[in-house]
């Protein structure tokens, strides 16, 4: 090997051992220079620890928990005496109500920096939140919606504004007291922070579906599904929801048709799917109630109409179809009860108006005698039987006959000869059968006629020849 050989392998050795050794103590230099201490452990004084500080500040303020969390972890890691990284970890925590690792934070730097008041006060809060929530959650399981929505809105929310776990028991909260739209602001704040949360998007869901917009409550079930297409929640809100939908179209598409029997058991089946859902409910019930009634079935119409009214007292066509139900029932008075108010509330209609008139006229009725009952005939009785029932019933109530009562044979007799004075001319009889009144034929008066008295006072009269012996000057045939 040449000289010059040598000399080169020797540099080539030397060069070997020297550049790994310059490229690790250029590393640790650079270390040094670009990467100096967070904290400064020593003297207490923050190094960099202060611009980690002011970005964990930044991203509580937008909410970005995560991201501060991490960094206030990196700073302890790097001094584990930095007290206020502790502080502002237990109060970051304690937003999330992660009460468990909040309160030991808030105990470290307690121990760290004791008697430091306003860590004290932020740990009280912390056990009053994490008390609060406990007490919420047991009274909701209880059934006391509204004393749990207290504790969650003005104790568990005001020291842990970021408990997602708090913020939906409200959403639960504001959908079990009816506070739809309470619930679709609450959700609509944690969509903004997460268009994809699938919970929000289920109660959210629920919420439009309660106030019966349910093209936008599908919409929200559906998009929640494309994301989970195996959420049970989800997947039952939707298929229920079609459901409803489903059964609602086919009992309104068969009373179109006349299909008014099975339109009913249409209208029950859709009832049946939640009978919670008082807003579409309401249109169920009234559907069912006028069905019912063209059916002519007034005590089930009635009974489904009083169901729509305990759910809006204001539905004016439900007050109506009540009065209808009622008619066919002969709850007369009722009836013009329901359509008055009706009237009342919508002057203008003349179909209630004429609905009124009918009932008014039909509660006049049912306070007239009933002639034909008095007679015991039938409607449709002929001349002649109605003419035999008059002789039997004046032979049975002849006042001398009954001396022992007299005075109630007198009354009945005079009510039978009113009864015959109407049903036996053929003119009166039309006019009583059109529902004219008594006043109208020149008869009323005490007794059911105070144009016709078979004891005398004018007009023709009449001798009866009854097999006791004992005359009388009543009625119109010879015996």
């Amino acid at each position: 090997m040449t000289p010059l050989m040598r000399k080169f392998v020797d540099f080539e050795a030397w060069r070997g051992f020297f550049l790994p050794f310059f490229i690790l103590h250029f590393v640790l230099a650079c270390q040094l220079l670009l990467l100096p201490p967070l904290v400064s452990a020593q003297d207490g004084k923050p190094g960099n620890a202060a611009d980690l500080l002011n970005r964990v500040s930044e991203n509580v303020k937008v909410k970005r928990y995560s991201e501060a969390l991490n960094d206030l972890n990196t700073a302890i890691e790097a001094d584990p005496t930095l007290s206020e990284a502790y502080w502002r970890r237990a109060s970051v925590l304690r937003q999330l109500c992660r009460y468990e690792e909040s309160e030991m934070s808030y105990k470290k730097f307690l121990e760290l920096k004791s008697g430091t008041s306003a860590a004290e006060k932020e740990l009280s809060q912390l056990l009053q939140a994490r008390s609060a929530f406990e007490t919420a959650i047991n009274l909701f399981e209880a059934g006391d919606f509204g004393k749990s929505l207290d504790y969650v809105d003005k104790v568990v929310l005001v020291f842990s504004p970021a408990c997602s776990k708090a913020k939906f028991l409200k959403v639960k909260l504001l959908l079990a007291v009816k506070d739809y739209s309470g619930a679709i602001a609450e959700t609509g704040y944690m969509l903004k922070e997460d268009e994809n949360n699938l919970e929000a998007l289920l109660f959210r869901g629920r919420a439009y579906y309660y106030l019966a917009d349910h093209d936008v409550a599908l919409r929200h079930f559906q998009k929640g599904l494309r994301l989970d297409p195996e959420h049970s929640e989800l997947k039952k809100a939707y298929f229920s929801l079609k459901n409803l939908l489903k059964k609602t179209k086919s009992a309104e598409d068969n009373v179109d048709k006349g299909k008014l029997r099975l339109a009913a058991e249409e209208f029950k089946g859709a009832l049946a799917v939640d009978p919670n859902h008082a807003a579409h409910n309401v249109h169920l019930h009234l559907g069912l109630c006028k069905v019912l009634v063209k059916l002519g079935r007034g005590k089930d119409a009635l009974s489904s109409c009083s169901e729509a009214l305990n759910i809006d007292e204001e539905l004016i066509e439900a007050l109506v179809q009540r009065g209808e139900a009622k008619l066919l029932t002969e709850d007369w008075e009722g009836a013009v009860e329901d359509l008055k108010i009706a009237a009342q509330k919508s002057p203008q209609d003349m179909n209630i108006r004429e609905a009124l008139m009918r009932a008014e006229r039909s509660l006049k009725l049912s306070k007239r005698k009933d002639w034909y009952k008095i007679l015991g005939v039938s409607k449709s009785a002929s001349i002649s039987e109605i003419k035999r029932a008059y002789k039997k019933l004046a032979l049975q109530w002849h006042p001398d006959k009954n001396v022992d009562n007299r005075e109630e044979a007198e009354a009945k007799f005079r009510e039978i000869a009113a009864a015959y004075e109407v049903l036996g001319d053929d003119e009166k009889r039309v006019r009583y059968d059109r529902g004219e009144d008594i006043e109208d034929m020149g008869m009323g008066g005490g007794g059911g006629g105070g144009g016709f008295n078979p004891f005398g006072g004018g007009g023709q009269q009449f001798t009866f020849h009854f097999d006791g012996g004992f005359p009388g000057d009543f009625g119109g045939f010879q015996f």
